[in-house]
């Protein structure tokens, strides 16, 4: 049998977590356009830079709220930490 895809993965991760529906698709639409921002590299082959450049992204050029940055930060750090089983390390604040 077939490995299951990326976020078919995170999805089932999340709700094996009991995340809410509204959480559940929101991880799974940030995470798409983390993919996408980065032409569609296999997150596996990225790394604590590339996340830097996609929040600095939705900071900078997307202007969007402290809020969404952490959601967008949140999603991506479960996808790392659940499904593909590395910590992320980033500088102290």
């Amino acid at each position: 049998m077939a490995e299951k895809k990326l976020l078919d993965q995170m999805r089932d991760a999340l709700r094996t977590l009991h995340y809410s529906y509204r959480t559940e698709q929101t991880y799974i639409e940030w995470v798409r356009r983390y993919i996408l921002f980065h032409n569609k590299r296999h997150p596996c082959d990225m790394a604590e830079p590339e996340v830097q450049a996609y929040i600095a992204h939705l900071a900078t050029q997307r202007k969007l709220a402290a809020s969404s940055q952490n959601q967008a930060l949140s999603a991506i750090i479960f996808l790392y930490r659940h499904i593909i089983k590395r910590e992320l390390n980033f500088p102290p604040n």
